[in-house]
């Protein structure tokens, strides 16, 4: 049985708990929301990293991760989240139930009181973060963002969503350029860690058997030190309803791959007006986003133009992307098809078994999150950001409701914005029909 309760707990502040017992570990985790923007994207991706280096109190790596065994081996993660064009930092803990360690040890306590050390005491000299921390990490991430190109598949989706939102913010990768994160310096990173802090909002989430009470307590006397310079920015998400432009943009790169990587990317439109999210999961799962979608079955199995083929939403900014791998010479045959999936869909080519099936799938996905602390975080994370106020339960019973006329509704409104096609160093140009081309 769960029990949920949110509330603001400080000025800008809100803390969301799931309490049950389903659980012999705990999770909280901290996050401040601060606007994603190509100036400062690469400091924020740094920062969590630089901040569990070291805290006053814990001055580095090796005493922090002493102290953390004392906790019963508690883990603290560092995250950086993108939603819609916000960009969400901070840190995650689980740890034991108080239940299953000796009486008096109150470990809720001491992880939470770990947390804001992170957050509010970072280990300093002079006043700035430590030089050789920020040094040591920014090579780190530096290394990380270069190693992007390495999965191509997510590459060739970060590309698409660059060139798509070229003039959004949503088009700054999480991590950052490899340019801004060469500059930042100790003093810059300490400057925007003292911006962000006093001017983020902060979204807090905790799931265990502890009671809310003794949460909001904890996270309370943790965070006292909270700097607050008046109420926190508010952000929110550029969603467009069309496609920029009337016919769509087309582009390749070209590198040694083996495969074409196709990305498409389209406008949701109509129905981010006032979204029916539980729809738009079964839009999604029908179209590509499961094992018995229409891109899988048809495009993948039954015409084998793809070695891969799927959909993906990005509720946050009303955007849906379709990801496949295909043969050089199957291009164009291969988008042909994928649009003509979505039609289909627009249409109300839908049959029984396509519902039930795509209903079953966001139901088991849903259901699935929370199995683990860590998956309904970030179910109730996304949630948060996207002011959606309703359980997992909830959601799965939604989806279960959702009619074809809803799907196709939802379809209908899609448009057709960027092309985007990963190709080899040997494959011709011309096999990209339409658009703009352009070789890097």
């Amino acid at each position: 049985m769960q029990e949920v309760i949110r509330k603001q707990i400080m000025p800008d502040t809100n803390l969301t708990c799931v309490k049950t017992d389903k659980f012999k570990t705990c999770c909280l985790s901290i996050n401040l929301i601060t606007k994603l923007d190509k100036e400062t994207a690469a400091k924020n991706a740094l920062l969590p990293k630089v901040l569990l280096r070291g805290t006053s109190a814990h001055p580095d790596m090796e005493s922090i991760g002493n102290y953390l065994d004392e906790l019963y081996g508690a883990r603290i993660i560092p995250m950086v989240r993108k939603k819609g064009e916000r960009h969400c930092i901070g840190f995650l803990a689980d740890f034991v139930d108080d239940d299953f360690v000796p009486p008096g040890e109150n470990i809720l306590e001491k992880t939470s009181a770990l947390l804001g050390e992170l957050l509010l005491s970072p280990n300093t000299h002079g006043g700035l973060l430590l030089a050789e921390y920020v040094d040591s990490e920014k090579k780190n991430l530096i290394d990380e963002i270069r190693a992007g190109i390495n999965d191509k598949r997510s590459y060739a989706l970060d590309r698409l969503f660059e060139i798509m939102c070229a003039d959004e913010a949503f088009g700054t990768n999480k991590l950052g350029s490899e340019s801004h994160a060469e500059s930042i310096s100790a003093v810059s990173l300490t400057k925007h860690f003292r911006n962000i802090i006093a001017t983020s909002k902060i979204e807090i989430f905790y799931c265990g058997a502890h009671e809310a009470e003794r949460v909001e307590t904890a996270v309370r006397s943790a965070l006292s030190g909270l700097p607050r310079n008046g109420a926190a920015d508010q952000i929110n998400t550029d969603v467009r309803l069309h496609a920029a432009q009337a016919e769509p943009r087309t582009y390749t790169d070209k590198l040694d791959v083996n495969q074409g990587k196709l990305t498409v990317g389209f406008r949701l439109g109509h129905c981010m007006l006032s979204p029916n999210y539980a729809a738009m999961m079964v839009f999604n799962a029908i179209f590509g986003g499961s094992v018995t979608s229409k891109l899988f079955l048809n495009v993948r199995e039954k015409l084998s133009l793809c070695y891969y083929a799927s959909s993906s939403i990005e509720k946050h900014k009303g955007i849906m992307a379709v990801s496949s791998g295909v043969e050089f010479a199957k291009f164009d045959e291969a988008l042909r098809e994928i649009l003509a999936q979505l039609d289909a869909i627009k249409k109300g080519d839908i049959s029984d078994w396509e519902l039930l099936s795509a209903k079953r799938a966001i139901i088991t996905a849903v259901k699935s999150t929370m199995d683990k602390t860590t998956g309904l975080e970030e179910l109730f994370f996304d949630q948060a950001v996207a002011s959606i106020k309703i359980t997992p339960d909830e959601l799965a019973a939604l989806a279960d409701g959702v009619t074809r006329a809803e799907v196709s509704e939802i379809a209908s409104g899609v448009e057709l914005d960027t092309i985007y096609y990963l190709a080899g160093v040997s494959s011709p140009a011309e096999t990209v029909s339409g658009g703009n081309v352009n070789e890097e």
